[in-house]
């Protein structure tokens, strides 16, 4: 994953999105999961390829959750916070993680080696509480078991 993504890089990846209202969301998709977030200059690159503003670009990037405008960490933990997942304990399984990784939620470590975001429910309620450990399902949690995945995270096992 590139650290900052070229404009030229960012034009090629753009260059078959016309504005219209139904592509925006499919282009902020494609880059985000080309480089991990979308930046400031594919904002920007994306703004003048569908003939538009950056501040109508920023309004969608800002307004989904699962977009982010900062490289992600090397590591994250996503906590669930479906309905199922919250009623087995959830609360309890993010403080425990945020107390551990001593982070807020949608946090990250000063250097970027971990991370701790809020993940919305994604279907998988049979192993609530989970979380996502770097995009894989960690279900049926104690809050044990997350402060040991937490600890792995940080380095402190």
């Amino acid at each position: 994953m590139a650290a900052e993504p070229t404009t030229r890089e960012l034009r090629e990846l753009v260059a078959e999105y016309e504005f219209e209202r139904g592509h925006l969301i499919p282009a902020l998709i494609e880059i985000q999961e080309r480089y991990g977030y979308v930046s400031r200059v594919a904002i920007e690159v994306l703004a003048r390829q569908m003939s538009t503003t950056p501040a109508l670009v920023y309004g969608a990037v800002s307004f989904y959750a699962d977009f982010r405008t900062e490289p992600p960490p090397e590591r994250e933990i996503v906590w669930c916070s479906g309905p199922a997942c919250r009623l087995l304990g959830g609360d309890r399984i993010r403080e425990a993680l945020q107390y551990t990784l001593d982070l807020p939620l949608d946090g990250q470590s000063e250097d970027g080696t971990y991370g701790l975001r809020l993940g919305q429910c994604n279907g998988t309620c049979s192993e609530a509480p989970q979380v996502w450990l770097d995009g894989e399902v960690v279900g049926n949690l104690t809050i044990a078991k997350a402060v040991t995945i937490a600890r792995d995270v940080k380095g402190d096992a």
